[in-house]
């Protein structure tokens, strides 16, 4: 006889929503930018979070990330929950637990790709010991850009300064990774390039990735798709 199944083990959360709302201006004014958002982030998926503009899928990063406060409810990241902290410790939870990839790949140009990777953590103030460069080494070429971290952003493509920027957002080993329209600037190739490193990092690093795009194509690259309309999700 067969026995009863044990119960499904819930799923580790990177990060979570409860009842968020973001309401901007007031009276004639008022934007509900976010609509009593429920969400969860498990750890080690990539997500994308995509919908047309004003649907709220920015303000949903910026609230989930710390970079905004929510008018209303909780966000709840590597069990901390955002709404507790004021601004400098919001700050320093941002710079230990977060990481960014914007469209823009906002490199340093007078530094080599490895100087810009290890950039956070000297800002940090954390020691780039031995071992730090070989994470560094490491990051590099699970994102193929081993052969280029010598080179200066000039002397790179496009889609080799996205994944130095993928890098050094990495490097920290962050709870999140926020990729913010991350192909926005790259042509198809590049754009399919750097959607299957987020993947590996993914796969290969145990990372957490929620991706803000508008694009349906990058999208589908995800394990998880949360569509926004109107500041709800759909």
């Amino acid at each position: 006889m067969l026995g009863t199944p044990p119960p499904a083990t819930a799923p580790i959360l990177a990060a979570s929503a409860r009842g968020l709302t973001k309401t901007y201006g007031r009276g004639d004014t008022e934007v509900h930018a976010l609509r009593g958002i429920d969400l969860d982030l498990p750890r080690g998926r990539f997500t994308a979070v995509m919908g047309p503009s004003g649907s709220g899928k920015s303000t949903l990063m910026h609230c989930l990330a710390g970079l905004d406060q929510a008018t209303g409810g909780t966000v709840t990241v590597a069990g901390t929950d955002l709404g507790a902290l004021d601004d400098d410790a919001r700050t320093i939870f941002r710079r230990e637990h977060i990481g960014f990839v914007f469209q823009s790949f906002n490199l340093l140009p007078m530094l080599t790709a490895v100087q810009n990777i290890l950039l956070p953590l000297e800002l940090g103030g954390d020691p780039v010991d031995q071992a730090t460069r070989e994470r560094a080494h490491t990051l590099a070429d699970t994102l193929g850009v081993a052969d280029r971290l010598d080179h200066r952003p000039s002397e790179l493509s496009g889609g080799q300064q996205q994944r130095v920027a993928i890098a050094r957002a990495l490097v920290t080993r962050p709870d999140l990774l926020f990729a913010d329209e991350p192909t926005g600037n790259l042509d198809s190739a590049s754009s399919a390039e750097v959607l299957e490193h987020l993947r590996r990092s993914v796969r290969e690093l145990g990372q957490t990735v929620v991706m803000v795009t508008h694009d349906r194509v990058a999208a589908s690259q995800a394990d998880d798709v949360v569509a926004m309309r109107d500041g709800r999700i759909a």
